[in-house]
C-alpha cells in the first residue's frame, strides 16, 4: 500500500478539491516543514501555521506563503504540553469555523535522544513527546466530528537520519508508540469518517520504501487530506532524509 500511494505521487500534485480547505499545520521549522506549507499554500488554502522558529529565514518563509495561500495565521507559542496543545486546539480549530486538515509535525533533535541514559528515561520522553500530539489529535479530531467534516490528520515524528546506536533504538520505539497510537485513534473515529495517519522514523528492522525527502512528505500529506487519500486511516509511513541536522 506505501508504494502505491508512494508510486501515485512522484512529485508534488495538484489537487484541485483542496483549494479552500482549512487547514493547520504545526512544528514548521527551517529543519522541517516548510515544503509541506508551502504545498497546501499553493492549492489556495486558508492555512493556520504554528511555529517555534523565529528566525528571520521564517519570518521570510511566512511571507512566501501569504503570497499563495487564500489567508495565513501564524501562531508562535509553543505547543509541548499536553494543556498547551489543548488551548492551541481549541483557539485554532474555531478560526474558520473548523478544519479539514491538520498536519502535526514534531522535530526530535539529536541532543535531546543523546540526554536519555535510561530505558525509564526514555520512555518518559517518548510519552512527553506523543503525548501532546495525541491531545492535539483529539482535540481536532473531535471539532472535525461536531461540524459533520470528513476529516484527514497526519502525525510526524521527525528525526534526521540517525548517527549513533542510541538514536537508532530510540526511533525505532518512538515508531512502535507512534504506529500503535495510530492505530488507535484511527479506530476511534472512524465512524466519524475521520481519518488518522503517521509519518515516523524508520524501526529498528525497516522493510520497503521510505519518504525519502521532504517534497515527497508534502506529496503524501496533500495525497491522504485529498478525495485519493479518503480509503487510508490507520497508516504508519516510515521517513528517511526529511529532517536534516543542525
Amino acid at each position: 500500500m506505501f508504494m502505491s500511494v508512494i508510486d501515485t505521487v512522484p512529485g508534488v500534485s495538484v489537487y484541485p478539491e483542496l483549494a479552500g480547505v482549512r487547514v493547520l499545520i504545526t512544528g514548521v521549522s527551517a529543519m522541517a516543514g516548510v515544503d509541506v506549507a508551502r504545498a497546501f499554500a499553493s492549492h489556495r488554502t486558508h492555512l493556520i501555521m504554528q511555529t517555534d522558529d523565529l528566525s528571520p529565514a521564517m519570518t521570510e518563509v511566512a511571507a512566501l506563503l501569504s503570497e499563495s495561500a487564500t489567508n495565513l495565521q501564524v501562531f508562535t507559542e509553543p505547543m509541548a504540553t499536553r494543556d498547551a496543545a489543548r488551548r492551541f486546539g481549541q483557539t485554532s480549530s474555531q478560526i474558520h469555523g473548523g478544519l479539514d486538515t491538520m498536519v502535526n509535525l514534531i522535530t526530535i533533535l539529536p541532543e535531546e535522544v543523546a540526554g536519555l541514559d535510561t530505558e525509564a528515561d526514555v520512555e518518559t520522553f517518548i510519552s512527553d513527546k506523543l503525548g501532546a500530539q495525541l491531545e492535539l489529535t483529539r482535540v481536532i479530531a473531535n471539532r472535525m466530528r461536531t461540524t459533520w467534516t470528513e476529516g484527514s490528520i497526519l502525525n510526524a515524528v521527525l528525526m534526521p537520519e540517525p548517527a549513533t546506536q542510541r538514536e537508532v533504538a530510540t526511533g525505532g520505539l518512538i515508531h512502535a508508540a507512534l504506529a500503535a497510537m495510530t492505530r488507535g485513534e484511527a479506530q476511534t473515529w472512524a465512524e466519524h469518517a475521520i481519518r488518522i495517519n503517521a509519518i515516523g522514523p524508520r524501526g529498528t528492522s525497516p522493510s520497503g520504501a521510505a519518504l525519502s525527502s521532504e517534497p515527497e512528505m508534502a506529496s503524501l500529506a496533500l495525497y491522504l487530506a485529498s478525495k485519493k487519500g479518503r480509503q487510508l486511516s490507520g497508516q504508519m509511513f516510515d521517513a528517511a532524509h526529511v529532517c536534516r541536522r543542525g
